[in-house]
């Protein structure tokens, strides 16, 4: 395993190295096909390197634990927005998840539908690229090399253009107050019809999920004391068609509920493949019923599905004619080798993303196949 100091040292290895190579930040995110080469660790990347919370801003290198970039801000009343997932529960893996991981994957919860996603947040990266060249580009150093805007090319690339050294991104305050509002025993189309309510609503929800296992429809508000309050009321009015919404305002109680969506805890220490759906949420019930998966959780108002299913099953082939994208995030080397886990982009499409590989790492050292 090769493991950097600095970013002139992972620069080097980049730069020298005679054969493909995989990328590792905390190793809690095995997503993608298995790919080849000598492991290049972002472990010894790590600290926060500059932090202005009057400016609302943080900059940390790329290998700093996401708790410890958590904790910072925590300490501040700030908190990153897009509430990044921890896979660690989900894919059986263990290890600190970081920041730089997190925008590798462009890991985003389930306050994504409100505020936006990881990448939305990202305002500047320093990386090095196939060739060895440290890349900067956005943030405090404003220096496009490419033509292209990196910041939001690196978001959800995963690796297989760069290794990233350094990210920033803008935080928000974190909120004083929080409810959640339970529904219970409705049928997925009710429930994604109730959560399609709450989110077009004047109300802010900043939460929206629905788990058939349970049965509990689970919407989020955020904000001040009396204003959770008073939409709380209000929004659970607008909710009476579907039924009395339970209304639950321990901060603690709401924070674990949250967590447990954005992990997807209902799958935790199941046997099975999991796959994750990203599809517009009124076509959420539809392919929940077409999957015919063994057990489904929704996010996002219904846009984003989550299905565990038997080893080996190629979920994606059961979309029909709805549209969206499949992603294997879960599943054993075998099946990771037969079935594509990122969804195949169509040609023009295909193409653009390959002449990006070619123009970032020509020689493909970086996380070869992953993505394949």
């Amino acid at each position: 395993m090769i493991e950097p100091s600095g970013e002139a040292d992972l620069a080097e290895a980049v730069s020298s190295a005679r054969g493909p190579m995989r990328i590792r930040g905390g190793g809690t995110r095995p997503v993608g096909r298995p790919a080849a080469g000598e492991v290049l660790s972002t472990a010894r990347l790590s600290g926060i390197a500059l932090y202005e919370p009057g400016a609302l801003t943080i900059v940390a290198k790329a290998g700093t634990p996401l708790a410890e970039v958590e904790a910072a801000l925590a300490a501040e009343g700030q908190r990153l927005p897009f509430e990044p997932m921890d896979h660690r529960g989900l894919l059986g893996t263990s290890g600190a998840p970081t920041i730089g991981g997190a925008v590798a994957a462009n890991a985003s919860g389930p306050r994504r539908i409100a505020v936006g996603a990881c990448r939305d947040f990202l305002i500047g990266v320093r990386f090095v690229d196939g060739h060895g060249t440290v890349v900067k580009n956005g943030g405090r150093v404003m220096k496009n090399v490419t033509g292209y805007d990196l910041v939001k090319l690196m978001a959800g690339s995963w690796g297989t253009l760069g290794v990233l050294t350094e990210v920033a991104f803008k935080v928000l305050p974190d909120t004083a107050a929080s409810a959640t509002l339970t529904l219970r025993g409705l049928s997925d189309n009710d429930a994604v019809g109730a959560l399609s309510s709450a989110l077009g609503s004047p109300f802010e929800v900043t939460g929206g999920a629905h788990d058939p296992g349970t049965g509990g429809t689970l919407i989020r508000i955020e904000g001040f004391e009396s204003s959770v309050a008073y939409r709380a009321g209000e929004l659970a009015r607008r909710l009476a068609p579907f039924g009395t919404a339970e209304v639950e305002r321990d901060p603690a109680r709401n924070a674990a509920t949250w967590a447990a969506v954005r992990d997807v805890a209902a799958f935790h220490g199941r046997p099975g493949d999991v796959w994750r759906f990203s599809v517009k949420p009124t076509d959420g019930p539809a392919l929940g019923a077409r999957l015919q998966a063994e057990a489904v959780l929704y996010d996002w108002g219904g846009g984003l599905v989550w299905a565990l299913c038997a080893p080996g099953t190629d979920l994606r082939a059961r979309m029909g004619g709805i549209a969206g994208h499949a992603t294997l995030v879960r599943a054993g080397e075998e099946t990771r080798a037969r079935i594509a886990p990122f969804h195949p982009d169509p040609p023009a499409l295909a193409a653009l993303a390959e002449g990006l590989r070619r123009r970032f790492d020509p020689r493909g050292v970086l996380n070869q196949g992953l993505a394949a």
